[in-house]
């Protein structure tokens, strides 16, 4: 019994002594992880535990510090942190990460430790430094300049009346593109920064574009007299206005005077409206309908006669012009074979003799006269503004001028400037030419209208003369080119 008693005693004392010999074993080698960073402690979302300052400096420098990628659309670019002027606060975080290692009481660790848990789950923050002017300039400098697409114009086609089809432009969105970049570099595992790409829609190339294509689809023309063209912009005011002939170098003068013809009933329009008074006849509305529509010169001669004033409806026409400052324009004579001039008179225009017309003496007028009458036109019927209701002082309504605008509306030629443009725009236009009793050729044509298209509106007025024969068939797509080129310049996609 006492030998039995002795054992136990024996296995009981070798029991504590190993487990003496476990725990101080235990303890060194706690002792020597306490000297490190404790298990489960992060530094940036970065596991340190066991690691002493240079491997975690090391760590964490290998980490933060490996190149990122940008992406610009499908292109991908390397970039060091260094180079976008990033720094880690590395001494701060260790600092921080140190005060773990310490701050908890030695056998409390040392239990954790012996049950296999971690001895800290702290995660010491990012602490870092960075430029977002110089990320600026590296993305401006080095990528912007390298990938970033400028926009074209649409270029029109040599000679003809379409444009070739720009090009969208490519820009960084610095702003955004920064702030994912920042974050890229602020992480451990999303090392990639799509940059914000941005388009830029093609630019509508300037009038000046058009003026080059006018004058290139006049020298590609068979007709070789001269076209004095006027184009407004309805929405920017914007002007185009030259006297052009494919042969010889110099330009001509523009407000040449030439052959009114039948644009001389725009005007008449314009003073008919004057004298109306509702209720209208509508005997008077059809003689000015077939006036505008059919050009005929019977309903003209008869609304200045009976709506303006019988013997001197022609006077009252110019006077109106003057009214308007319109100096140019003028109607001396009825059209009817044998009716008398009423006046002879003498304009700027037509006192110019540098370039003569030979025009008729009993209508003139120019491009630009008839363009600005449109354009008030234009803006009575609009919003009742311009200078045709303090010009008249009322005595012509926007109602009025809306009707202007319809029945010019209803003149469809399909030929000259109408022949330009697709048949479902509104052009509010008068056509005019004739063939000269002089000789029996045709040497003036002259068209002039207000355009309605979805990409603005603007006004064409525009004269050929030719000193020996303005052939239909030459000039028509000379000027159907011209209007189509206006058309396209104003409706680019």
């Amino acid at each position: 019994m006492r030998t039995k008693r002795s054992l136990l005693r024996w296995i009981a004392a070798g029991l504590i002594i190993l487990a003496s010999f476990l725990a101080i074993s235990q303890l060194t080698r706690y002792s020597r992880i306490r000297a490190n960073f404790p298990t489960g402690l992060k530094i940036a979302g970065i596991p340190v535990g066991g690691l002493n300052y240079e491997l975690a400096s090391d760590r964490l420098v290998k980490i933060y510090m490996a190149p990122i990628e940008l992406h610009y659309g499908e292109n991908r670019i390397q970039v060091r942190p260094a180079t976008l002027g990033y720094e880690l606060r590395l001494q701060n975080m260790l600092a921080a990460a140190d005060q773990q290692r310490t701050s908890e009481s030695f056998w409390l660790g040392f239990w954790k430790y012996l049950w296999n848990q971690p001895i800290s789950s702290e995660d010491i923050p990012l602490q870092s430094d960075y430029d977002k002017n110089r990320l600026k300039a590296f993305l401006e400098t080095e990528i912007a300049s390298r990938y970033n697409e400028f926009a074209e114009p649409p270029m029109p086609a040599p000679g003809e009346s379409y444009f070739y089809p720009g090009k969208e432009g490519t820009a960084i969105n610095y702003d955004t593109s920064i702030e994912r970049i920042i974050q890229s570099l602020n992480s451990p595992n999303n090392r990639v920064a799509k940059l914000d790409i941005v388009k830029s829609s093609s630019v509508k190339p300037g009038i000046e574009l058009l003026d080059y294509m006018l004058h290139d689809i006049i020298n590609k023309s068979r007709f070789d007299g001269w076209t004095e063209f006027y184009l407004k912009d309805l929405k920017n005011g914007a002007v185009l206005h030259f006297n052009h002939s494919k042969v010889g170098e110099e330009e001509l003068p523009v407000n040449i005077a030439y052959s009114a013809w039948s644009t001389i009933k725009i005007p008449v329009l314009l003073s008919a409206f004057k004298y109306l008074e509702e209720p209208y006849d509508p005997i008077v509305l059809a003689q000015i309908e077939e006036m505008v529509e059919q050009s005929d010169n019977e309903s003209t001669d008869f609304v200045g006669k009976n709506v303006i004033e019988r013997n001197l409806g022609p006077l009252r026409v110019s006077e109106d012009m003057q009214t308007l400052g319109l100096s140019n324009t003028f109607w001396a004579g009825y059209f009817a074979l044998g009716s008398p001039l009423l006046q002879n008179f003498s304009t700027p225009a037509n006192q110019d003799l540098s370039y003569d017309t030979d025009p008729d003496r009993y209508a003139q007028t120019t491009p630009l006269d008839l363009g600005l009458l449109l354009e008030e036109i234009y803006y009575c019927a609009k919003d009742y503004g311009g200078a045709i209701p303090l010009a008249f002082e009322g005595e012509i309504t926007q109602y009025e001028c809306q009707l202007m605008v319809e029945y010019m509306a209803k003149n469809r030629i399909a030929v000259f400037l109408q022949g330009g443009v697709p048949p479902e725009t509104q052009v509010a236009h008068k056509h005019g030419w004739a063939v000269e009793y002089k000789d029996g050729y045709m040497h003036t044509m002259g068209d002039a209208g207000i355009f309605y298209t979805p990409g603005g509106d603007y006004i064409i007025s525009v004269f050929i003369f030719h000193p020996v024969q303005a052939i239909f068939d030459v000039v028509n797509p000379m000027v159907s080119n011209l209007s189509a080129a206006v058309y396209n310049y104003f409706n680019l996609e």
